[in-house]
């Protein structure tokens, strides 16, 4: 690394933590903030140290929540009828985005990965069958990534689910295999979510 001060250093190595972000793309960042006004600084700075306390998980789906209600269980207008089973709270919001979904997400928070100790006791299926029958939920959309983790669970949640006796689907295929949804555009999830097939 060149011979900056050390705290600029620092923020660059902070920096080269954020995803796709490498030690060019950190000096740049890096840089670019020395020529903010002190008050956005303080600004940025306050927004990052407060993060983790202002934003928490909803209790319910799991989706993000600020000081407000939850943006997603509170609204009135959702089809409570249709439930979406996400791996992230970043999932949520990419389909809700498209306008294609209205009803309600449950968020697993991972995928089963026995390698990283993920197995089917941190999914909490309780809690989703107890939304499921609460929610007088009909139909259950599985909408995980298409990678053989996220085929594992979804086939581990279709086993289980269906013995509740309620019908699932899946995205269709549409979604390239091994891609994440955090970089497929909003209108191939949008087709996705339409040409669900039964799973």
């Amino acid at each position: 690394m060149a011979k900056y001060p050390f705290e600029l250093n620092q923020l660059i190595a902070y920096l080269k933590k954020l995803p796709g972000v490498g030690t060019k793309t950190a000096e740049r960042f890096a840089f670019h903030l020395l020529g903010w006004q002190e008050a956005e600084i303080k600004n940025f700075s306050s927004s990052l140290f407060h993060l983790k306390e202002k934003i928490t998980q909803c209790a319910e789906c799991h989706c993000l929540t600020g000081e407000n209600t939850c943006f997603f269980c509170s609204s009135s207008l959702r089809d409570k009828t249709q439930l979406c089973i996400v791996a992230s709270p970043r999932d949520a919001y990419s389909i809700d985005e498209t306008g294609a979904f209205r009803g309600l997400y449950h968020v697993l928070g991972g995928l089963l990965s026995p390698i990283d100790g993920k197995t089917p006791e941190h999914l909490n299926l309780e809690h989703l069958k107890k939304r499921i029958t609460t929610l007088g939920v009909k139909e259950v959309i599985i909408a995980l990534d298409s990678t053989l983790e996220g085929d594992t669970t979804s086939l581990f949640l279709k086993e289980q689910i269906q013995t509740w006796g309620l019908p699932v689907s899946r995205l269709a295929f549409g979604i390239p295999i091994g891609s994440s949804l955090d970089f497929v555009d909003g209108g191939t999830l949008a087709r996705a979510l339409t040409g669900r097939q039964s799973f």
